[in-house]
Order: structure tokens, then C-alpha cells, then sequence
């Protein structure tokens, strides 16, 4: 479940999940926390990435200690070796959507979470391409994971 949770934040910090209607649903991080363990117990869900605003370390390592699923930082690490450390350090997630900037640095991001344990998973930027060179990076680094939004494969 890609939650994008950037997207609906509001001026206060806090989680609008119905900004397109009013009157609003406006979560706090410890309640939208709460919400997600409920998703958690009542359905399937085994993965879910950017649950909280990239800047707010503290929702994401109280989800992380309470859910066993896959977290996976996006807009949170940025595939950025600091925010990696940062993310390992804080216990903020225990997955990594590794887009490719170079290869050298892809490969360094990839290595740097499995060492932790983390899952990665290998995607494209914005600028989705009909290549597989993703679909190989992932084999080549043995990730098991690609998130891919163009039908190729």
C-alpha cells in the first residue's frame, strides 16, 4: 500500500485523508498510527510505504514498533546513504524503495539496508521507461522486489 502521505499534510503537521471533501478527517502521527495498526489486523496487508510525511521520524519508528510488516521508506530515505543511516538509526522502517540515481550509488543504498536486514526494493524515478535495466539491477543485487508501473515483464 503506497500511502503517499506527504501529499495530504497539512499546514499543522497533521494528516488531512479527506482534503478533497469537508468537514475534514484530520489524523495526528500517533493517531494515523493507530489507524494503520487497525488496517493491519483487519486485512492483508503486508507492506506499506511512505505511511507518514517524510520529516516526522518519530510516527514512523512508533509504526515500526508495533506492525510486523514491511515499511518502506521512499520519500523518507530519498535512496540517500544519510537518510539510510538515519532511517537504521532511528528504527523508522525496515525496507528501502531504491530508485536509481547512479549505479555505483544504487548499489551502495542496496547494500547498506541488507546489511541491516532491510528488504529493497528497486524502482524507477518519475520518468517511468519501457527499459528492464530495473528488473536486472534487482536480480544482479538478489532484491526479489521491483516496483514497476508499465506492464513489460
Amino acid at each position: 500500500m503506497d500511502v503517499a502521505t506527504s501529499e495530504f499534510l497539512t499546514k499543522d503537521g497533521k494528516h488531512d485523508l479527506d482534503f478533497k471533501e469537508q468537514p475534514a478527517n484530520v489524523h495526528s502521527g500517533s493517531s494515523l498510527v493507530e489507524l494503520y495498526k487497525e488496517f493491519v489486523r483487519d486485512f492483508p496487508i503486508v507492506s506499506i510505504e511512505d505511511p507518514f510525511d517524510q520529516h516526522n521520524w518519530s510516527s514512523w519508528a512508533a509504526l515500526q514498533s508495533v506492525v510486523n510488516i514491511q515499511l518502506v521508506g521512499d520519500d523518507l530515505l530519498m535512496t540517500n546513504p544519510r537518510g539510510i543511516t538515519k532511517g537504521i538509526e532511528k528504527k523508522a522502517c525496515n525496507a528501502l524503495l531504491m530508485k536509481i540515481s547512479t549505479v555505483t550509488e544504487s548499489i551502495q543504498a542496496a547494500l547498506a539496508s541488507k546489511v541491516v536486514g532491510w528488504g529493497v526494493m528497486v524502482s524507477h524515478q518519475s520518468g517511468e521507461t519501457e527499459d528492464k535495466f530495473i528488473a536486472d539491477l534487482a536480480i544482479g543485487l538478489a532484491n526479489g522486489k521491483v516496483q514497476e508501473r508499465n506492464i513489460m515483464f
